[in-house]
């Protein structure tokens, strides 16, 4: 029963558990130390993204370790890390401050309610999945993920440098004198060792390696460094120590079922759900050109949705993919689901046992590690081909790295992917030809040339002559496709100009979508639509692919 189970819901390539467990341990080792580098760098990360969201550190990092070990099992992309992010955080942190002001002071109404909005956000998520939504990521432009990957380094470096401010008088203030240089040579030492290690070998993590000895360093030179531990303490909390998740029976108590509260939580829950899958498919398309595989969309909408389900009932703040610790795991060799798995069942470990060690790794070699992520993640090529690609898709990268820095990334791929439509619109629209020539009949004819759609039936409209035409006219659409609604509106219109003037106008060549429109919505259609099967040219507008020789080659 349990290998039926795991056979419907497991990525058997052989419908086999055998040959399942033989992919996932052939990368075992890189996948287990890679995994390892992850769960350090995710604590300090998921601590502050619970800080940004307004809640107890454990509830990120419960997310984190949930999320995480939920979707690296079933989600659509092996070697993705998932947790707790701060484009979600930015988010819940009003969502949690209007629930608090709904109850009592002290009684944290706030959390409960984003309990609840983290399951509806899953729920949300689920249905796009079922609903195939997924693939729609595809259809998102170059200019705008170069926009999105520089954008993002941007958005990773400036929030490391939060990290060279030290908790004073109850505020945060920049370093100065032996504490700042100590915080830049512990950064220093790091990047130099996760520079230098690969090029003496390549069979050690260079990450790990790196925050291994960044601590030793620190531990037992007894240096007074911010470290994982001071980090949590003075942002609030107490400390990394935990339990295993509970399951929080009380959100059926403090949140009431009812139209209110879906009014309250759903906006909340459809944000999140959009910029949770939006991150998440985004960060996906990046770690497919990493590696040269491709994911699976759909299945990640599925596996990210039934993880935030499971993380809002067990009292974690919900998230999606982690584009820093996804990449921190891809450089480090980590390829396989294990790396996901390791990543998570460590960070529980963390939790529930280690952590007094944890907390004292320095946030130095931590930052180090991200410091490298972000060199590694911008694209220096941008630099190179400005002035090779068309001024269009410069506007386009550079408005999606700055709105991405600005506000979040769903806004900034949104807007990147409207103004990339526009662009494409525009100069669509103005390719729209007509050659005109008059048969020994005196019919004239027009050869459309160009895609017909909203954009471009202003263009089409110029290019007839009603008035002037002769008394037999003819439209044909051979070298044209005729798009959307508009463009059938458009040859309706055209059609019945001509009628109007007593004239006889015909028209060849259309796409079987369009004849059918066209019939239904108005009989007339049968008698102006030539259905001319004799017309070789008839056959290349219906399969063009049956035809291989070029236009003025076929008789007319």
């Amino acid at each position: 029963m349990l290998l039926a189970i795991l056979d419907v819901f497991l990525p058997l390539q052989k419908n086999t558990m055998t040959e399942f467990i033989r992919k996932q341990t052939a990368n075992a080792k890189n996948d287990i130390l890679s995994g390892l580098t992850v769960a350090l760098a995710l604590v300090p990360e998921a601590v502050a993204f619970a800080f940004v969201a307004g809640v107890d550190p454990l509830v990120g990092l419960y997310a984190a370790f949930m999320i995480g070990f939920i979707t690296s099992i079933f989600g659509g992309r092996p070697g993705m890390i998932s947790g707790a992010t701060g484009a979600l955080a930015v988010v819940m942190v009003a969502l949690v401050a209007e629930g608090n002001a709904m109850g009592v002071e002290g009684e944290n109404l706030g959390l409960y309610y984003l309990f609840a909005t983290v399951i509806l956000m899953g729920i949300i998520q689920m249905l796009a999945g079922f609903l195939k939504l997924g693939k729609f990521i595809r259809l998102i432009p170059h200019p705008v993920m170069m926009g999105f990957v520089n954008g993002l380094a941007i958005v990773i470096f400036l929030s490391q440098l939060k990290m060279f401010m030290a908790f004073e008088n109850g505020d945060f203030v920049w370093m100065q004198g032996f504490q700042l240089w100590t915080m830049i040579g512990l950064v220093a030492l790091t990047l130099l060792i996760m520079f230098g290690l690969p090029k003496l070998t390549k069979k050690l993590p260079e990450a790990l390696i790196a925050i291994l000895v960044v601590s030793a360093i620190v531990i037992f030179g007894k240096l007074d460094v911010a470290t994982v531990g001071s980090f949590i303490r003075e942002g609030g909390g107490e400390g990394l120590k935990g339990g295993l998740p509970q399951f929080q029976f009380d959100i059926f108590n403090k949140v009431p079922f009812n139209f209110v509260t879906i009014k309250f939580i759903f906006p909340y829950a459809l944000i999140l759900a959009a910029i949770g899958l939006i991150e998440s498919l985004m960060t996906l398309n990046l770690i497919d050109e990493l590696t040269e595989t491709r994911g699976d969309t759909n299945r990640e909408c599925l596996a990210q949705g039934g993880a935030n389900i499971v993380t809002g009932f067990f009292g974690g703040m919900g998230g999606c993919a982690m584009i820093g610790q996804s990449l921190i795991n891809i450089k480090g060799g980590g390829r396989g689901r294990l790396s996901g798995i390791v990543a998570s069942l460590a960070l529980l470990g963390f939790i529930l046992f280690a952590s007094g060690l944890i907390e004292q790794v320095p946030i130095a070699a931590l930052v180090g590690v991200m410091f490298m992520v972000v060199i590694g993640t911008f694209a220096w090529s941008s630099f190179r081909i400005l002035n090779k690609i068309p001024l269009s898709d410069v506007i386009v990268l550079v408005t999606v790295s700055a709105l991405t820095v600005i506000f979040d990334l769903a806004i900034a791929v949104i807007a990147g992917v409207v103004m990339s439509a526009l662009v494409f619109s525009w100069e669509n629209a103005k390719r729209i030809r007509a050659r005109k020539r008059m048969r020994e009949d005196g019919t004239k004819v027009y050869e459309i040339w160009g895609p017909l759609f909203f954009g471009s039936i202003l263009a089409f409209n110029d290019k007839f002559d009603v008035k002037n035409d002769p008394q037999n006219v003819e439209i044909d659409f051979v070298e044209s496709r005729v798009s959307d609604h508009s463009a059938i509106e458009a040859i309706f219109n055209l059609v019945n100009k001509y009628e109007a003037e007593g004239k006889s106008i015909k028209l060849k060549h259309l796409s079987e979508d369009c004849k059918i429109l066209l019939y239904k919505s108005n009989p007339k259609f049968y008698e102006v639509i030539e259905e001319d099967i004799d017309d070789p040219r008839y056959h290349l507008a219906e399969n063009p692919e049956a035809f291989t020789k070029g236009l003025s080659e076929y008789k007319m």
